[in-house]
């Protein structure tokens, strides 16, 4: 892992920001080093993944889509789940974790450049399932999540993150700020961006971990 480049954000990131550590295809060996360097949230994208290189000591995100019949797995593993795209993995969600009496912090992916190669829901069904969740005790939608556009356009990679940005806005208008209060937006290549256009929760991987 890239030592140096971590302690360097590290040293520069604002304390209101999140760091979340994407160890996606890294060993287990590897998340240890990064905990020893300092990083304390760990993401994977895939739940095999997850389930190998678990350990209680770490806390861990789903940020990858998940699908219903792989929410019994995650439930009891992670402390917050990113990639909530629709009522109908919300009510699972909501099953798995009252079985477990436990309440489960999500945020909503928004494909905000609205590629076809992405998950999550345009901005207005965004708002649309926050309401939903209202209704789901062990469900806590705590913010907003999405990923970049895939393209070195650095106009409209800040295009998105601003328009992001205003839908986190809009939700905590209509759900209150205390409510919706993260916005996971940034990761290797584009998280100064994200930063500047008012992200507080950045999730990196090949900048820290190295390359896979």
């Amino acid at each position: 892992m890239n030592q140096l480049k971590l302690r360097e954000i590290q040293n520069t990131l604002p304390a209101e920001v999140t760091l979340i550590a994407v160890s996606k295809k890294h060993s287990k060996a590897e998340i240890d080093e990064a905990y020893r360097c300092g990083c304390r949230i760990f993401a994977e994208s895939r739940v095999q993944e997850l389930k190998e290189k678990y350990d209680p000591a770490y806390e861990w995100h789903m940020i990858g889509h998940l699908q219903r019949n792989k929410v019994k797995d995650v439930v009891g593993l992670v402390t917050m789940i990113q990639s909530l795209d629709s009522l109908a993995l919300a009510m699972e969600i909501e099953k798995q974790c009252a079985k477990r009496e436990i309440i489960m912090p999500v945020l909503i992916e928004v494909n905000i450049a609205e590629e076809s190669t992405k998950s999550g829901l345009t901005p207005e069904d965004a708002l649309r399932l926050i309401a939903e969740c209202a209704d789901l005790p062990h469900v806590d939608v705590q913010g907003l999540m999405c990923i970049g556009p895939h393209d070195d356009d650095v106009k409209h990679i800040t295009e998105c993150f601003t328009k992001m940005h205003a839908l986190y806005l809009e939700a905590q208008h209509r759900f209150t700020a205390e409510k919706i209060r993260i916005l996971s937006m940034g990761m290797s290549d584009d998280y100064p961006l994200a930063l500047a256009c008012g992200s507080n929760m950045i999730r990196l991987g090949r900048i820290i971990m190295g390359k896979r």
